[in-house]
């Protein structure tokens, strides 16, 4: 149930910005988000070894995103909560893509989610409006379609894919987890991509292993809850 990074005390999260410096490359910038102690880690910071997913996927011939995402979550760079999921949902989900017969340049493609997803900082889910992993599956979308803001299809479709993500964690409700967030929006893109791409991917079940490393866990009410699973 550690939170900090440098001390492991629980997070707390402030209404306005105020200048903070991180502890460990000491930049200083605006910021919500800060331990109890007072110690504040930068994304980049925060997320330090994300960039070795891009090999893990490159190595992958697995179909289903979210196998995928479990091997990513295994690897030391991965915490219980942070923006490193913002980058690694839309790189599950290209992998598994591609691995089911999408036709992408997959090298290139999770370069740019790396770049995509990186921008959407920590705490997004509550101060936005929109959790960075749901971002992360619109983040897909538009990359397996080549959107940009002038397109017409493309750009349709990532957005409703984002809404689709959303909406599903939006039903569940806080506060976030981004373990469940992430598998909430993968499994929507993996019938969002069937039914408007005509590729299937696989998918497996998913049983929550991470509780009791969260210390806001919803419990029951979490649909990957082991108590809710069939035996």
């Amino acid at each position: 149930m550690n939170e900090c990074l440098i001390c492991k005390a629980p997070l707390e999260y402030l209404q306005s910005d105020i200048e903070m410096e991180c502890a460990i490359c000491h930049k200083k910038e605006l910021s919500k988000t800060r331990c109890v102690n007072g110690h504040y880690v930068c994304n980049e910071c925060h997320t330090q070894g994300v960039d070795s997913i891009i090999g893990v996927c490159l190595a992958e011939t697995s179909k289903d995103p979210i196998e995928i995402l479990n091997k990513m979550m295994s690897l030391e760079f991965c915490h219980m909560h942070g923006p490193e999921h913002h980058i690694m949902v839309g790189s599950a989900l290209l992998t598994a893509y591609k691995n089911a017969g999408g036709d992408i340049d997959l090298e290139s493609a999770l370069m740019e989610m790396h770049n995509r997803g990186k921008d959407v900082p920590g705490g997004a889910c509550g101060f936005w409006g929109a959790c960075g992993a749901g971002i992360s599956s619109g983040m897909f979308v538009s990359i397996i379609t080549g959107s940009t803001p002038l397109e017409n299809e493309p750009f349709a479709l990532s957005h409703k894919m984002t809404s689709r993500s959303l909406g599903r964690i939006g039903e569940i409700g806080g506060p976030r987890c981004c373990k469940r967030d992430s598998y909430l929006s993968i499994l929507e893109a993996i019938d969002f991509v069937r039914e408007n791409f005509g590729i299937k991917m696989e998918r497996s079940e998913v049983v929550c292993g991470f509780s009791a490393n969260n210390a806001q866990c919803i419990g029951k009410r979490c649909p990957f809850n082991r108590s809710r699973m069939k035996l």
